[in-house]
């Protein structure tokens, strides 16, 4: 007797649209502030003076926050739920915007770095908690694709904070050595740094003005049912010291860890990179590392739909194992070869933070909240590795892409080892919780 084939599970099952809609958004929001960085590590160098290295400590600052509050984050979603962690971390990202003002006046580059350090505060708030409740928002055979559908309007707005800081924070003037000696002599040369700096401010009071807007909106927004008996069930059940037992979630540590220190290397050094080996103008160069966000948001969305039919793990290692193909091109074939193989690299890496983030999370039961704490901790790999681009890139900027190479064949064997891990289901340590026949705990992603 032929059996009935199995339904397919939903990306969202029914009720749950407004609540995706509005922490979808939030994907896209904080894409803006993580690229403008890109934009002011340029423009810094510019304002203040400084050396590339120097610069590099804007992703420090920032990822630094990240890697601060995400423990903090989680266990206030523990104790509070994901709506705390929502607000929280809009009221940080906004405050932080509006500190871009006494910042511009003291003319600073220190206080700057306390700006995006409580920018990226907010941040890891919103990420902590984006991450695994999108995840948890249906069931757990479709937590990859949904996930990447929510991450997919994370490179909009890295390609709006791109676009925005490129025409608005950009002047497009770029003395040369014997025009800054010039103006030195003049006595006008600081009154122009400053006249510089003052370009960044105007973006970020708008961004903390619609940050603070989309903190009323969650506020006001009831989240379905299911989703806050799984709260309730995290605050009653969750320990970190069972994360400790799950093998693959450890691996996913190193690998988030490395992952986005490729992605924010790669990116912060990519205008340096094009005016090194191609010598376009600094705007030139920012519409190119547009190029690179676009490419990388239509690999989130191809992605999203070829997981349906592909195994996240399959498809990360094939893309890994791409990046590293394409980074070779970059370091020993500078020029405009070299420009588009790492453009096209976004393309690939796309797939990555979400895929790893969500493979992570399988099997944490109530531990979830506290596992994407733990994961979006990884994100200080932005503030280690990028220095250490930096420092490669005194000598070659080229050479300074061997970081990003290195970090995509470790993400190719975590994806590898979880291909085998998923053949077979990942279980709950210790979770001795009775079930009735048929009906599903919720807690298993």
């Amino acid at each position: 007797m032929p059996t009935e084939p199995t339904p397919k599970a939903s990306l969202l099952p029914p009720g749950v649209t407004r609540a995706f809609v509005l922490v979808t958004v939030l994907f896209f929001l904080w894409g803006i502030p993580n690229n403008l960085n890109d934009v002011l590590i340029k423009q810094f160098m510019k304002s203040f003076a400084i050396t590339r290295l120097q610069a590099g400590f804007v992703q420090s600052a920032f990822y630094l926050g990240y890697f601060l509050l995400a423990l903090p984050a989680g266990l206030l979603m523990k104790r509070r739920g994901y709506k705390a962690g929502f607000v929280t971390g809009l009221i940080l990202f906004a405050t932080g915007c509006f500190l871009f003002v006494p910042a511009a006046r003291s003319g600073q580059y220190a206080y700057f770095l306390t700006c995006l350090f409580v920018i990226a505060s907010g941040l890891s708030f919103l990420e902590t908690a984006a991450n695994p409740f999108i995840a948890t928002l249906g069931p757990a055979e479709t937590s990859e694709p949904r996930l990447n559908l929510s991450q997919a309007f994370n490179p909009i707005g890295s390609i709006l904070g791109v676009v925005v800081g490129t025409r608005f924070i950009f002047s497009g003037v770029e003395l040369t050595s014997v025009q800054v000696a010039a103006m030195q002599s003049a006595g006008t040369y600081a009154t122009y740094l400053h006249r510089e700096t003052l370009r960044v401010v105007t973006p970020y009071l708008v961004l903390g003005s619609i940050a603070l807007l989309w903190a009323v909106l969650i506020l006001t927004t009831k989240f379905p049912a299911f989703v806050r008996e799984k709260e309730a069930a995290a605050e009653q059940a969750g320990s970190w010291r069972a994360l400790l037992a799950h093998k693959h979630f450890l691996f996913a540590l190193l690998a988030q860890f490395l992952y986005v220190g490729a992605q924010v290397g790669t990116w912060s050094y990519f205008i340096s990179y094009a005016q090194d080996y191609t010598h376009v103008s600094e705007r030139s160069a920012g519409y190119l590392l547009t190029g690179t966000l676009a490419a990388f948001g239509v690999g989130r969305f191809l992605s999203a739909a070829i997981m349906r039919r592909v195994s996240p793990g399959k498809l990360m290692a094939l893309y890994a194992a791409i990046n590293v193909l394409l980074l070779l091109v970059g370091i020993f074939h500078p020029g405009r070869a070299g420009l588009y193989a790492i453009l096209a690299s976004s393309f690939f890496m796309s797939v990555m933070f979400p895929t790893i983030f969500a493979l992570g999370l399988r099997g944490l039961g109530p531990n979830t909240n506290l596992g994407g704490g733990f994961l979006v901790m990884t994100i200080i790999g932005g503030a280690v590795l990028t220095p250490i681009m930096g420092l490669l890139a005194e000598r070659s900027m080229a050479s300074a892409y061997q970081v990003p190479l290195y970090s995509y064949l470790v993400i190719a064997a975590f994806s590898l080892y979880m291909t085998r891990q998923t053949r077979r289901p990942i279980l709950i340590p210790e979770v001795k919780q009775k079930q009735r026949p048929g009906k599903p705990s919720g807690l298993l992603l």
